[in-house]
C-alpha cells in the first residue's frame, strides 16, 4: 500500500508540491471569508485550509489513501484478492490514466469517480462488505456531494438508474441493485451540503452554481443572443442593454471583465438568468435539444489530461495562497507546475486512446458477460452510464472541457483491467486464491 500510495502520488512529488487549479484559490477561501461562491464547496475549503501548515501534503495523501483502499475493496467484492491484480490494476491506472494526477490536486475532481464507485459498491456488493466498511462509503460519498456540485448532480442520475435498473434486472437476468443504501447515503450527501454550508457560511443551502453556469453555455451557443433578439427591447430584461457587449466563450462571461460584472454579479443577475433560461427552453425546445446531444457528445470524447495545470492558468490561485497561506507561497512558486514542467502533450498519447478504448468496450462487456459473471456485466454497464451521465451533466450544464471527461475516465479502465483479469483468473488461474475461495463459497 505504501508502494501504491507512493506511485499514486509520484506526479505531484516529482512537482514537490500538490498540483493546483485555478479553482483551488476559490475553495481555500471559503474558510475564511465564510461566503458560497459559485461552485465552491465550502466544506472542501474547509479540509484545504486544514493542511496548510503541512503545504497542503496531507489533503493529496488522504485523497491517494481513499483511492487505493476503493481500489482493493473493489477487487475484493468482485473476489480478486491476489496480491498481483492489486499491483497490475494500480500500475495500468497511474501508468495509463489521469488517476494520479487528479489524486495529487488540490480540488475535489477526484471524489467524482470515488463517489461513483463507491455508491455502485453500496449498490451491487453490499453482501461482501463489512458494516465499518459500508459506513465508510456512505461518508465518502456524502463527502464527495457535499464538495463537488457535478457529484450531486450525478449522484442523482445514478439513482434514477439503479431504480430502473432494479425494475427490469429480472427481465434482464442481472443482480438487483440496494437502491435504499445508495439512496441513503445521497441523502447524507445532501445534508451534509446543507449543513456544513449553514456552520460555515451561515446559508443553509446548496453550493450555488447551477443555473449560473447552465446560461454561461447557453450564451456561448448563441441561444442567448438569439433570445434577446427576439425579446429586446423590452425594460424588465437589463440584458437588453449589454446585448452588444456579450462574448463568445462562457469563461469571459463568468470571470472576465463581462457585462455580469455591470448587472450585479451572478447573484444579482441570477432570477433574470432563470427567466431566460426557462424562456428559451419554451421557445427553442429544438435548439435546447441539438445543441445538448451536441455539448454530450463532444464532452464524452473530450478526456485529455493536462487541463490547468500550466503556470498561466494559477494566477488567482497564487493570490489566494499568498492571502490565506503565505507560508506555502515560496514552495507553490519553486514547484515543476508553475515552470511548466509536465509535457502533457507526450502523456496524451497514451491517456487520450487508452480512455477512449476502455469506455467504448464497456457496453461490449456489459452485453458478453451477462451470462458468464452478470455482476461484471452490470459493473461495465452502469460505469458507462456514469461516464455518459457526467458527459451530458458537465457538457449541458457547464461547458465541454477536458478536465470534466478526464477526471472519471479511469473508471473505465479500472472496470476494463477487472474483466481482463477475471478472465485470466478462470483461464490460467492466475488468481488460484480468489478461485479457491469462489469454490469455497
Amino acid at each position: 500500500m505504501l508502494a501504491a500510495l507512493f506511485a499514486l502520488l509520484a506526479p505531484a512529488l516529482a512537482n514537490a508540491f500538490p498540483f493546483v487549479f485555478a479553482d483551488t484559490g476559490g475553495y481555500l477561501a471559503r474558510a475564511f471569508e465564510r461566503a458560497l461562491a459559485l461552485g465552491r464547496s465550502a466544506l472542501y475549503g474547509v479540509f484545504l485550509a486544514s493542511s496548510i501548515r503541512w503545504n497542503f501534503w496531507p489533503v493529496v495523501i488522504v485523497q491517494g489513501l481513499i483511492v487505493l483502499w476503493l481500489l482493493r475493496l473493489a477487487l475484493r467484492t468482485h473476489r480478486i484478492e491476489h496480491f498481483g491484480a492489486f499491483a497490475f490494476v494500480t500500475a495500468m491506472l497511474v501508468m495509463c490514466s489521469s488517476l494520479p494526477w487528479y489524486s495529487g490536486m488540490l480540488m475535489p475532481d477526484i471524489l467524482v469517480p470515488a463517489a461513483v464507485l463507491g455508491l455502485l459498491l453500496l449498490a451491487f456488493s453490499h453482501q461482501r462488505l463489512t458494516r465499518g466498511e459500508e459506513l465508510a462509503l456512505f461518508a465518502l460519498v456524502a463527502f464527495g456531494m457535499a464538495s463537488h456540485l457535478t457529484i450531486l448532480a450525478l449522484a442523482s442520475a445514478l439513482l434514477v438508474a439503479l431504480l430502473a435498473l432494479k425494475l427490469l434486472a429480472a427481465w434482464l437476468g442481472v443482480p438487483s441493485p440496494h437502491v435504499l443504501r445508495a439512496l441513503l447515503a445521497a441523502a447524507g450527501g445532501v445534508a451534509l451540503a446543507l449543513v456544513s454550508n449553514a456552520l460555515i457560511t451561515g446559508q443553509l443551502r446548496l453550493t450555488p452554481g447551477g443555473s449560473t453556469f447552465f446560461f454561461a453555455r447557453l450564451l456561448q451557443d448563441g441561444i442567448v443572443a438569439r433570445y434577446l433578439d427576439d425579446h429586446c427591447p423590452d425594460a424588465s430584461i437589463r440584458l437588453c442593454a449589454f446585448r452588444s457587449e456579450l462574448p463568445h466563450d462562457s469563461d469571459e462571461w463568468l470571470w472576465g471583465n463581462s457585462a455580469l460584472t455591470k448587472l450585479g454579479g451572478w447573484e444579482a443577475f441570477e432570477p433574470e438568468a432563470r427567466r431566460i433560461i426557462i424562456g428559451s427552453i419554451l421557445s427553442y425546445p429544438g435548439l435546447h435539444a441539438r445543441t445538448a446531444i451536441t455539448a454530450t457528445i463532444e464532452q464524452f470524447f473530450t478526456v485529455a489530461t493536462g487541463e490547468g495545470f500550466h503556470a498561466k492558468d494559477n494566477w488567482h490561485a497564487e493570490s489566494m495562497l499568498r492571502r490565506y497561506a503565505p507560508q506555502t507561497l515560496e514552495s507553490f512558486v519553486a514547484s515543476g507546475q508553475q515552470h511548466d514542467a509536465f509535457e502533457f502533450r507526450i502523456i496524451n498519447m497514451i491517456h487520450v486512446p487508452v480512455a477512449l478504448a476502455s469506455a467504448m468496450l464497456l457496453p461490449v462487456f456489459s452485453v458478453q458477460l451477462r451470462r458468464r459473471n452478470s455482476q461484471l456485466a452490470v459493473l461495465a454497464g452502469t460505469v458507462f452510464l456514469a461516464l455518459l451521465a457526467n458527459a451530458a451533466i458537465c457538457g449541458i450544464f457547464s461547458n465541454p472541457n477536458a478536465r470534466y471527461q478526464s477526471r472519471i475516465a479511469p473508471l473505465a479502465l479500472f472496470t476494463t483491467s477487472i474483466i481482463l483479469i477475471d478472465r485470466t483468473c478462470a483461464r490460467r488461474q492466475f488468481c488460484a486464491k480468489s478461485d479457491a475461495r469462489r469454490a469455497a463459497g
